[in-house]
Formats: structure tokens, C-alpha cells, sequence
């Protein structure tokens, strides 16, 4: 498998993960695309990373699609329970972290247009939507070790990539101090060898 990647794609750092946590050989393709002789509109027409190709040849994209496909591959630890219910939970817990992070990056984005052109009311509307995210993913989290069972799954490779994107890129947000239990709940993901091999480079 080759996957196309950014090194500072939250999106694609996810996959990375589980790949690594699943022990799945891959082949790391850096390509983003925002630079000039990008090859990702060629794999996904909607241009944007990750982009996974299968053995035979396929292409995958949008990391919840590549997350689905990797558990049909029956690598070891499964990240989405055998309960068609009980998954569909995970993909929401999936979904929320997901949403914190598009609402991250669309700040990021948003604050990096040129003067005369960016918009403080998309930039507070974007912020909006990551508060009320943490809130309710600190809700979800709650005291457990985990978001769903008894071990790592989906939902929590998202959560903690959405934490960590906002260490890189949202500092100010703070969410160690105002979420203790979610600061407690990601430190030990981040210290996984999986986590700690993917952290993207800085700036």
C-alpha cells in the first residue's frame, strides 16, 4: 500500500496511526497539496490528502473512507467493534473529532488570508464550533480510559489527532486547563509509539 500524505495533515496523521497501531506495511508518499507539482488531484479529485492505494491498485480517500477499508484488511487491534450499532457510536465519536479538527483548520486557513480579505466573524465562528466540540467530547470521555470498550479504537485515534492539531496550530485554545479529564485521557495516547512517530514536523 502506498499512502499519500501531508506531514502536517491531521487527517492523514490519523491514518498513519493506524496503520502503525494495526502494524500494517506501507509505503509514505509526502505530497501535499498546496504545492505546485502535486500529484493529488491525479488520485482524488477533490484534492486533498490522505490518499491511500491499495495493492491492486485502488484508490481510497477521505480518512474515515481509508479507516473503514483498514478494518477489512483484519490487522489486529480491530478499531471499530463487530456491533453494527456499537460502530456506528464510534464513527460518531469519530465525527465529532473530526469536526473539531475541519473547524480548525478552517480557522487556520481563514487566518491566513490576506488582509482586506479574512474574516474575524468566520475566524469566532470556527473557534465556536471547536469549543462546543471539546466540550462534548470531554462529556463523552467523562473518566474512561478509553471512548468505547476496553482498549483503542477509532473514535480515539481522532480525539487525540484533533487535540494534538490544536497544540500545533490553536495553542491558545488551552484545553489541558479547561478540560482536566481530557488532558488526562489523551497524555497516555500521545505517548503510544504510534503518536509519538507521526508528530508533525513544527510550523
Amino acid at each position: 500500500m502506498k499512502l499519500f500524505a501531508s506531514l502536517t495533515s491531521p487527517y492523514a496523521r490519523k491514518i498513519r496511526i493506524l496503520l502503525a497501531e494495526k502494524g500494517l506495511p506501507f509505503e509514505l508518499v509526502v505530497d501535499s497539496p498546496w504545492e505546485a507539482n502535486t500529484r493529488i488531484p491525479a488520485l482524488n479529485p477533490l484534492g486533498k490528502v490522505p490518499v491511500l492505494i491499495t495493492d491492486g491498485g485502488e484508490a481510497f480517500f477521505d480518512s474515515p473512507v481509508i479507516a473503514g477499508y483498514l478494518e477489512t484488511l483484519g490487522a489486529a487491534p480491530a478499531m471499530l467493534p463487530a456491533d453494527a450499532l456499537g460502530a456506528v457510536r464510534v464513527r460518531q465519536s469519530e465525527a465529532l473529532a473530526d469536526g473539531i479538527t475541519d473547524a480548525a483548520v478552517a480557522a487556520l486557513l481563514e487566518s491566513r488570508r490576506p488582509d482586506g480579505e479574512r474574516s474575524s466573524t468566520e475566524i469566532a465562528r470556527q473557534r465556536e464550533k471547536i469549543v462546543r466540540g471539546l466540550e462534548a467530547l470531554a462529556g463523552r470521555v467523562g473518566t474512561r480510559r478509553w471512548l468505547h470498550g476496553e482498549a483503542i479504537g477509532l473514535g480515539d485515534v481522532a480525539a487525540a489527532v484533533a487535540l494534538a492539531y490544536l497544540d500545533l496550530r490553536h495553542p491558545d485554545i488551552d484545553w489541558r486547563n479547561r478540560h482536566p479529564a481530557l488532558q488526562a485521557y489523551a497524555e497516555p495516547l500521545f505517548a503510544r509509539p504510534a503518536f509519538v512517530d507521526t508528530r508533525p514536523p513544527a510550523g
